[in-house]
Order: structure tokens, then C-alpha cells, then sequence
């Protein structure tokens, strides 16, 4: 039997659990907030290492979403971006 899906939640749906999506979601949102600060500084990734000690490899990696990356790290990226992490409460809807 072949599933038809219409879109990638639907497939998401039903292969992952709420859990795997919801930590999926996030990693992304992080990614393109750490893009997103990155370009609006107008500072290349090489930049970035020089200012954060990460080498510009590894911030590739985050960027592209190849690897799993430690808190520290990111951290370590956002400081010269002028940002940080905060735990807040999660949407419920």
C-alpha cells in the first residue's frame, strides 16, 4: 500500500512523533535566526569565526543543518551577533 501525502506535515505527521517534530521545529527556528542575525550584521561566516572562536567549517554545518550542534556552541555563535537564548513558554495552538 502507498501513502499519498500533499505536503511534508502530513508525511512529518506520521512518521514522527509531536516530541521529534516539535525539537525539529526548533533546531530550525534557531538556524534561521542565527542566519538571519548573521546576514543582517552583513558578516561573512569567516567573520564570525574570528569573533566567536567557532571555526567558520562548523558554522557551515549549523548553517546548513548537517550536524547536531551543543548549546555552548551556539551560544558561543550568537554572542558577537548581539543575541543570546531565552527559555519562554511554548505556544499551546
Amino acid at each position: 500500500m502507498t501513502n499519498e501525502y500533499t505536503t511534508w506535515r502530513d508525511y512529518e505527521k506520521e512518521v514522527f512523533s509531536p516530541s521529534e517534530i516539535a525539537a525539529s521545529d526548533l533546531r530550525v527556528a534557531i538556524i534561521v535566526e542565527l542566519i538571519k542575525a548573521r546576514k543582517d550584521k552583513g558578516i561573512t561566516q569567516k567573520e564570525l569565526e574570528s569573533l566567536s572562536g567557532i571555526k567558520q567549517s562548523a558554522i557551515a554545518r549549523l548553517e546548513q543543518g548537517t550536524t547536531a550542534v551543543r548549546l555552548d556552541t551556539i551560544l558561543k555563535i550568537l554572542a558577537p551577533l548581539g543575541k543570546t537564548l531565552a527559555v519562554v513558554p511554548m505556544n499551546k495552538g
